[in-house]
């Protein structure tokens, strides 16, 4: 197949670009080339999106397209080039698409949807972020029809060249030891998803013409066993004290990403959906996670070597002992 992934530079672009290569296919990059460089054997075309020309340089059709854009108007253009120069399209949306995050257990094909972005908009940051894949996704489907449109609700990506830290931040804690505040309840639902499964899976989705949304995500798991898998993954016993969001919130400490925040944890239950969605379209489509304790290992390893990065979440060591400290004269030192 002659596969187009509009990106190809970073973290799931490149990861998607180098399975592609790894199955035998023809891969053509489209990104800015400050980022990074695609893997090798991919052909780098260099283009601003943003540009009304932007795309150019890229000649003849191709089999299938893999866009991971936030901005609808680059989604626009992109359909509007390559409409009737490509025979199927693998999409990368986000589970913030979705206009109720109160209720574990929805499936894609069933959950409401944001309003997408006014036309005139094109802003994808903060609260736009949601309506703008919104916009995204009816872009695509109103361009090429739904039967050429493969729509990947993609949640919390990990791995190897995260350029966040919202999950190895737990990955160095755990390793570094000592007594860890664990937010929220261990009964409490999370999902991740490893960015090469997730790279492997769109690339079976291109090869495959699959149409439809799919939430792109491992099936959820409780806390406990999350840093249950960490541990085994890394080789530790962690000493784990649970701290309930009321406290943290009280003492103001962020969900989620941001400055002091705590990443993988949101409140309850207005959020109780986010991280426990129902995934067993996507699990039957082919989409096959590796044991999160291999992820964390391997994930502990790249961070030996791994560029210094701004951090998206976490709290300071000294801050989460003076948290502990507050949080045990507060329980009678329990």
């Amino acid at each position: 197949m002659r596969i187009l992934v509009l990106g190809g530079t970073v973290f799931l672009g490149r990861a998607v670009a180098a399975h592609a290569l790894a199955a035998g296919h023809d891969v053509t990059c489209v990104a800015r080339g400050v980022s990074g460089g695609v893997p090798d054997g991919a052909r780098l075309v260099t283009a601003d999106r943003d540009a009304p020309d932007g795309l150019a340089g890229l000649d003849g059709s191709f089999d299938a397209v893999i866009d991971v854009a936030r901005r609808p108007s680059h989604v626009r253009h992109a359909v509007s080039v390559l409409r009737d120069r490509a025979a199927h399209w693998v999409y990368v949306s986000s589970c913030s698409v979705y206009a109720d995050q109160s209720a574990p257990g929805e499936r894609a094909a069933d959950a409401r949807l944001l309003d997408p972005l006014p036309l005139e908009t094109d802003d994808a940051t903060g609260p736009n972020y949601g309506p703008a894949k919104v916009a995204c996704e009816k872009a695509l489907v109103d361009g090429v029809g739904a039967d050429r449109a493969m729509l990947c609700r993609a949640g919390l990506i990990v791995g190897p060249e995260d350029t966040t830290n919202r999950f190895d931040y737990w990955v160095s804690r755990l390793a570094d030891g000592g007594e860890i505040l664990a937010p929220g309840s261990p009964d409490d639902l999370v999902q991740w998803v490893d960015v090469r499964d997730l790279a492997a899976w769109l690339v079976q989705a291109a090869e495959r013409r699959l149409a439809g949304p799919y939430d792109g995500i491992g099936a959820p798991v409780t806390r406990a066993d999350f840093f249950a898998g960490i541990a085994a993954g890394i080789g530790v016993t962690p000493e784990l004290t649970w701290v309930d969001q009321d406290f943290l919130a009280a003492e103001g400490v962020e969900p989620w990403m941001g400055e002091r925040s705590l990443p993988m944890w949101l409140p309850l239950p207005e959020y109780a959906g986010f991280m426990a969605r129902d995934v067993s379209s996507a699990l039957a489509a082919g989409l096959s996670p590796r044991p999160l304790a291999d992820t964390a290992r391997d994930t502990l390893a790249w961070l030996a070597t791994a560029p210094e990065r701004k951090p998206w979440a976490g709290i300071t060591r000294a801050d989460e002992s003076a948290l502990l400290a507050h949080w045990h004269d507060a329980h009678g030192g329990s």
